[in-house]
């Protein structure tokens, strides 16, 4: 049974945002007369969201879409996941005060290849079309960017908040920053898609999507466009160049540490992004707590279950929330924890974290102890070179990684 497209309109604009009420109305307005299109037609919408792999974990800021394009599935529609081989090798220059780094082909490709199996920790594997963007991008010809180009201005561009602060600084703005937009416009043609879920930083780009379908003889797709959620430090956007990410990938207890960390005035954030529950609930619990009959630890502890519920499950966050406080609350070492046996041989505390795999390279277990994040029995390791004694001990790297060591006399 199709559900009703006042109910289909309700779940699907919850969240959106476009900083403009009158835009706002406007696009749930199309959006109800193309829902209705589909149930007249029986023909659903197809609806996508693109994601750059810049780097090889997805976090929690993509989920947000990702939850958004699950919705329209569940709804019947088709959802679309663009991994963007192609546009991640100019970098989005939406949220940016200066030039991305430009990463090579073969660093994409590799990145490339793991997010689709993370992704389907959210969307239903068997009604996701999960595309990449090089198919269609690589073939263009010059000729055919010319045409795409002659669409835009570089006045409608410098008005954009990133390249006018930069315009107005005399920092450089490069030629290739300027086709971002028009490559991601170019995925909504390739697509023939119907709506397109971004952050809000996105609204120029799928803008230009609009732009370039009608150029091509399409239907202008639908903008659906969600806040930037911000990272463990509740002030900057959620970002793994910045070390304040939630990676879906992680493990349970690692991700509910990192949720315990949040500060509290990023929860609402977190509550009405990141969270299934329903605005109901999620007004009764900072009612409670306003009113002093919850403590906001509390609060975050219902937080951090609820997240590692929905990525590893109910038995792991039960787990992850008795580690949290055994290990940060009672200061006591995790009840199990990786083992690593050493022969006799001198090994210094460096290798020892990079053959437990606590660390991806040597040269990032020197840096952390030179931070002072790497403890030997509770004790901060001071040198480079340190040594590991004789007998059992236990290596900790940050707050969240343990590990037993024994070596031999």
């Amino acid at each position: 049974m199709t559900t009703p497209v006042d109910e289909q309109l309700d779940i699907l604009m919850r969240g959106v945002e476009y900083g403009d009420a009158q835009l706002y109305e406007h696009m749930r307005e199309e959006l109800r007369q193309r829902l209705s299109e589909s149930i007249e037609t029986g023909r659903p919408l197809r609806v996508y969201c693109g994601y750059d792999p810049t780097s090889p974990d997805l976090h929690l800021g993509h989920t947000i879409t990702m939850r958004k394009l699950r919705q329209f599935q569940e709804l019947g529609h088709q959802a679309i996941f663009v991994i963007g081989t192609y546009t991640a090798l100019i970098g989005d220059p939406s949220d940016k005060d200066k030039a991305r780094p430009r990463p090579s082909e073969e660093q994409v490709m590799e990145h490339a290849r793991t997010y689709a199996e993370q992704a389907f920790r959210i969307l239903d594997r068997e009604k996701t079309e999960v595309r990449y963007n090089g198919e269609w991008l690589s073939k263009l010809t010059f000729k055919e960017i010319i045409e795409m180009a002659s669409l835009f201005t570089v006045q409608q561009f410098l008005t954009r908040d990133n390249f006018a602060r930069r315009f107005d600084r005399g920092d450089p703005i490069w030629l290739h920053e300027f086709f971002y937009a028009l490559m991601q416009g170019y995925d909504a043609v390739a697509l023939q898609a119907d709506v397109q879920l971004g952050a809000t930083e996105q609204l120029f780009n799928i803008m230009a999507g609009r732009k370039l379908q009608e150029a091509f003889g399409q239907k202008p797709q639908i903008p659906l466009t969600v806040p930037i959620l911000v990272g463990t430090d509740g002030k900057m956007r959620m970002s793994k160049s910045l070390g304040n990410y939630i990676g879906i990938s992680e493990p349970p207890e690692v991700m509910y540490g990192k949720v315990m960390s949040l500060p509290d005035e990023a929860m609402h954030q977190y509550f009405v992004l990141v969270t299934r529950w329903p605005p109901a609930q999620i007004r009764e619990l900072e009612a409670a707590i306003a009113a002093g009959t919850l403590h906001p630890m509390e609060a975050k502890k219902r937080l951090a279950w609820e997240i590692v519920d929905i990525f590893h499950g109910s038995q792991a966050a039960d787990a992850a929330a008795a580690y949290f406080e055994r290990v940060h609350q009672q200061r006591r070492l995790p009840e199990s924890m990786p083992e690593l046996h050493l022969e006799s041989a001198p090994v210094q505390v460096v290798e020892a974290l990079y053959r437990a795999n606590l660390v991806k390279s040597k040269s990032e277990a020197r840096r952390l102890i030179r931070q002072g994040a790497v403890r030997l029995d509770g004790e901060p390791v001071r040198a480079i070179d340190a040594l590991l004694p004789a007998g059992e001990h236990v290596l900790q790297v940050g707050k969240r990684r343990f590990l037993k060591v024994e070596k031999a006399a």
